[in-house]
Formats: structure tokens, C-alpha cells, sequence
């Protein structure tokens, strides 16, 4: 190369570097947009955000330094979640983040670019939210928190901790994207092989709890499994409260349910699914499409007893099952 060629194209590539410097990613905070299902004075939502804020914060990102968190509480309430939806759209978010499957399709509906990172949702195929769970494809992927036969298992469960229940009364809400929809077929079959008589309601509001109760009484049901919702979540303390009154033993689906007084619970940790999702907010931060993070499913599970609930109900509980529990409140 010629010494004036060489010169001609150093200066060229010289003249280009600050150019160079300017395109690349700066250090701006980033937006993130959390729409919870939970109401903001539930203590339950609020330890799933600090689960994963905390997370968030041992994996370099700080709320308020390099990252901003918005989050918005629709409290169960469709109108409220999709104004929140497109309120937290203004904000210009790098990445949101929604809690439940109606929380979910209220962003969905918002936006089909900007990254989504769903967090429980039991069947987001059937919502429609993705197409696969390897390949999510689409600006949405995240972690569900049900899977199929897990209803079996409560059946089970309750059968085992009173042998002498024969009927069995199923609280279920069929709305949008609901998970009872796909977890009945495995109680069902469950149900036949264990001679137990299942006993469903459908309710859509808090009303319809109670009056779910007053069949369930009328029709001297022995026991009662509360099927995912947030509904059920929202009302827990109604749920609670009812299953006291009527003396029914009742299986729930979250450990809180127990540790507010229900019978027995079990399911995922949530903690832990919030905690993982702060790891694909960290890569989609960082560059990571959703559509290349596959669904992840639970890896925790734990199954919860309230003692001073059974002795109320004048409930002994099985060794087997003390055994087994991950935690026995007294």
C-alpha cells in the first residue's frame, strides 16, 4: 500500500471513531413495567416483588440507579389491569414484566414489540400467549407456575389427610385463559379412581364464593379444593374464612393460603419463580430476545399444614403426611 493511501484511510477510519463511540449502547437506566394481579396492600404480592427486586439487585441491577421499576396492582379487576396496561406503556418500558394470565393478555394487547416477561400463568399455549414452550417465539416468554396433573395431587392429598371423604367440592372460576379448565381432566380421572364425588361451582365474583359455599353445605360435601385463580387469591381470607365456618377441610394451591389459616396447601414456591424471573430480565436486558428464553416451569415445591387448623376441625393429621410436609404451623 502506498504511504498516501495509507494516510488517506487512517485519517478516514480516525475521522469515523466518534461516530463509532456515539452508536454504541449507552448507560441509561432502564424502564421495567410490573403489572400485578394482587392488590397493593397484599402482603403476599408485595413479598413477590421484593423476591424480585432483591434478585434483580444481586445481579447488578438497583431500582433507581441503573433501573427503574413501575409497578401497577389491578387487584383481580380486568378494566383496571388493561388501564394499567396502557398507562405503563407511556412510560417507554424496556421490558414488562405481568403477573397471572389476565395481567398478561391486558400488555398483550398493548404491544407486540416491546419484550414481555409473563410470571404464573398455568397453560400460556391455551391463553394464546405463545406457541411453544421451547421456542416461545413472539416478544413474549416467562414462567408459568401449574402444570396439567397437579389437581390430581391435591385430590390426592386431601383424600389421604381424611380417608373417610367421599365427596369433594371443587371451587373453579372458567373465565379467560382460566387454569381450571385445563387441570379438571386429571382431578376428574383422579376422582373416579378414588370413588370420590366431585361436587363443582363455577363463581366469577366474590358473591359467587359464598353462595358456592351454601351448595357445597346443602349438599354435605366432605372436603374442598380451591383450583388456581386469581380470584381465589384476591379472596383468600373469604375462602379461608368459609371453610372454617362450615368445618370443611380445604386444599389450596399457594402456601400463604395455609399460613392465613387454610387447612393445607401445596404448590409451587413462589419466591423461587419470581427469583428466576429476575434472571431473564438480567438477559433481556443485556440483549436476550424472549423468543429465544424458553418457558420455564417450577422446580420447588412445597407442601404446608396448619396444625391449629386441623385441631379445629378435630383433624388429626397422618405421620405420613408430617413426614412429607416442607412445614408444619403450629
Amino acid at each position: 500500500m502506498k504511504r498516501r493511501d495509507f494516510i488517506a484511510n487512517f485519517g478516514g477510519t480516525a475521522l469515523a471513531w466518534p461516530f463509532l463511540v456515539l452508536a454504541q449502547p449507552s448507560d441509561r437506566t432502564r424502564r421495567i413495567g410490573v403489572l400485578m394481579s394482587t392488590a397493593e396492600s397484599d402482603p403476599e404480592g408485595r413479598s413477590r416483588i421484593t423476591a424480585f427486586t432483591q434478585m434483580l439487585q444481586t445481579l447488578g441491577w438497583t431500582d433507581g440507579r441503573n433501573i427503574q421499576i413501575n409497578v401497577r396492582w389491578d387487584a383481580g379487576d380486568a378494566k383496571r389491569a388493561q388501564m394499567h396496561a396502557a398507562e405503563l406503556l407511556t412510560l417507554a418500558p424496556d421490558l414488562l414484566v405481568a403477573n397471572a394470565a389476565p395481567a398478561l393478555l391486558a400488555v398483550q394487547r398493548e404491544t407486540s414489540t416491546i419484550p414481555i416477561l409473563f410470571v404464573q400463568v398455568a397453560d400460556p399455549i391455551g391463553g394464546g400467549f405463545v406457541t411453544n414452550l421451547a421456542h416461545p417465539s413472539g416478544n413474549i416468554t416467562g414462567f408459568t407456575s401449574f402444570e396439567d396433573t397437579m389437581s390430581a395431587k391435591w385430590l390426592q392429598l386431601l383424600k389421604e389427610f381424611v380417608p373417610s371423604t367421599t365427596r369433594i367440592a371443587v371451587l373453579r372460576n372458567f373465565g379467560p385463559a382460566s387454569t381450571a379448565a385445563r387441570m379438571m381432566p386429571a382431578i376428574d380421572t383422579a376422582a373416579r379412581v378414588m370413588g370420590v364425588q366431585l361436587i363443582t361451582a363455577d363463581v366469577r365474583d366474590r358473591a359467587g364464593i359464598e353462595r358456592a359455599y351454601d351448595v357445597f353445605v346443602r349438599e354435605s360435601s366432605g372436603g374442598v379444593i380451591a383450583m388456581p385463580d386469581p380470584l381465589f387469591t384476591i379472596n383468600r381470607d373469604q375462602i379461608i374464612a368459609l371453610a372454617s365456618r362450615h368445618r370443611l377441610p380445604a386444599m389450596y394451591y399457594f402456601r400463604f393460603f395455609a399460613t392465613s389459616g387454610g387447612l393445607m396447601s401445596y404448590g409451587p414456591d413462589t419466591s423461587d419463580i419470581y427469583q428466576r424471573a429476575a434472571s431473564y430480565v438480567d438477559r433481556i436486558l443485556k440483549g436476550a430476545q424472549p423468543k429465544d428464553l424458553p418457558v420455564q416451569q417450577p422446580t420447588k415445591f412445597e407442601l404446608v399444614i396448619n396444625l391449629k387448623t386441623a385441631k379445629a376441625l378435630g383433624l388429626t393429621i397422618p405421620q405420613s403426611l408430617i413426614l412429607r410436609a416442607n412445614e408444619v404451623i403450629q
